[in-house]
């Protein structure tokens, strides 16, 4: 394998890639990426077994198509630092030597290791499944995974619920048994209904994936597993087993809200802020006291 790459690009690649890699030592194996020279096109490739990232990388020319493993803290370390423009990456497999990475005055060798032994990533066809508006999406994504638990004996919720409607509403919803949110879009493509648990690790996977905010995602779910595609990455994620509480139970019925209060977003966001300096670490409680024409935040540490 030989290439030479902007090294601006594959640093943005590797970051990506680095996300999805395990935060504890599962296999040594999987603390490298995967780096896949075609004619045309390199690809990128990272997992912990349970989430992987398949990802393009613009900006390369192919001397000579092969595949190595890169050491993720390191190749990061190598491109962050680095000043020049382009680096190339050699490496020779049949002699199992080092890979070579070479720019300007430097020139590193990185230990070498069996491609082959790495996990393979399932793919998604360039057809089917349902589509989704990356800016929209990324906005959902937000608006709900904050509300994930932590604690694994609340394991069910540690992820966010997918519901994809045949009407083309797509709703995410999370919650952690004390807040819940929920957020709802347009979908496209949705032959029957569908639902899943995401674990919380692959949808921040999935928002940092989301690069252009007019692109269309195309979405699968599948009984134990999902996939997503961008323009330029296919994440797939093995699913959150169990079942999600009854969410629609909690919210009020349209016919039971007795009152509604419009509320300027921005003068509540910055009032909730600076009360919360003074909640308690804890139960991190806020009280709202309605009064007419005057809503006042209470907050006790």
């Amino acid at each position: 394998m030989k290439l030479i790459c902007q090294r601006e690009s594959l640093l943005q690649g590797c970051q990506l890639a680095s996300s999805v890699l395990p935060t504890k030592d599962i296999k040594p194996i999987l603390a490298n990426i995967k780096i896949v020279a075609e004619p045309g096109r390199v690809t990128l490739q990272a997992t912990d077994l349970e989430l992987g990232l398949r990802l393009e990388v613009a900006g390369v020319n192919v001397l000579q198509a092969g595949q190595a493993l890169l050491p993720a803290t390191r190749v990061i370390s190598i491109l962050r630092e680095a000043r020049v423009p382009e680096l190339e990456f050699e490496c020779d497999r049949v002699a199992g030597s080092g890979i070579m990475v070479s720019g300007g005055s430097l020139e590193y060798e990185l230990p070498y290791e069996d491609p082959d032994q790495f996990p393979d990533l399932p793919d998604l066809d360039a057809d089917g499944g349902a589509q989704l508006t990356a800016g929209p999406l990324k906005e959902m994504i937000r608006r709900t995974t904050f509300a994930c638990a932590s604690e694994t004996a609340r394991f069910t919720m540690t992820g966010v619920h997918w519901g994809l409607e045949a009407d083309g509403t797509a709703r995410l919803v999370a919650t952690d048994g004390r807040r819940l949110a929920m957020s709802s879009g347009s979908v496209s493509g949705v032959k029957a209904n569908a639902q899943a648990i995401i674990p919380s690790k692959a949808m921040h996977a999935l928002e940092r994936n989301l690069l252009d905010d007019e692109e269309e995602i195309r979405v699968v779910l599948r009984p134990s597993e999902a996939l997503f595609r961008t323009g330029r990455s296919v994440l797939s994620t093995r699913l959150v087993e169990g079942r999600f509480p009854d969410y629609k139970a909690v919210i009020p019925k349209r016919e039971k809200i007795v009152a509604r209060v419009p509320i300027q977003a921005g003068a509540l966001f910055s009032a909730v802020r600076q009360a919360a300096i003074m909640v308690d670490d804890e139960t991190r409680k806020l009280i709202l006291n309605f009064n007419p024409g005057k809503l006042s935040l209470q907050a006790a540490h």
